[in-house]
């Protein structure tokens, strides 16, 4: 059975940095896809950033602007999600997820 575990998040102030990390344990072999989803209070679920295993660009939701980047170390099982210039907007709870699997979440908090 696959596990994964969030950690990285907390509250940070608007234009400030964090890094999403999420580690998968269990049968990780027919891993397709690695990524991070979010959620705020009222609103419905988006994808944020994919990576994919069979290679392929990534894939960053519009609201990215370029300010995440999702990166992947295979050897350790490990994503990671590299938050630069956070916007209020930004706040939400992060879902690592592999394939259609997701862990637990990390809550985001960004502040004006």
């Amino acid at each position: 059975r696959v596990q994964l575990v969030e950690s990285g998040g907390g509250s940070v102030q608007t234009g400030g940095s964090l890094t999403l990390s999420c580690a998968a344990s269990g049968n990780t072999s027919r891993t397709n896809c690695m990524g991070w989803f979010r959620q705020a209070p009222g609103k419905e679920r988006e994808g944020v950033a994919a990576i994919y295993t069979g290679g392929g660009d990534p894939y960053y939701a519009n609201f990215v602007e370029g300010r995440f980047t999702i990166s992947q170390d295979n050897a350790k099982d490990m994503v990671y999600l590299q938050m630069n210039s956070l916007k209020t907007e930004d706040t939400g709870m992060y879902y690592c997820r592999l394939n259609t699997l997701r862990g637990q979440g990390t809550q985001v908090t960004v502040s004006s």
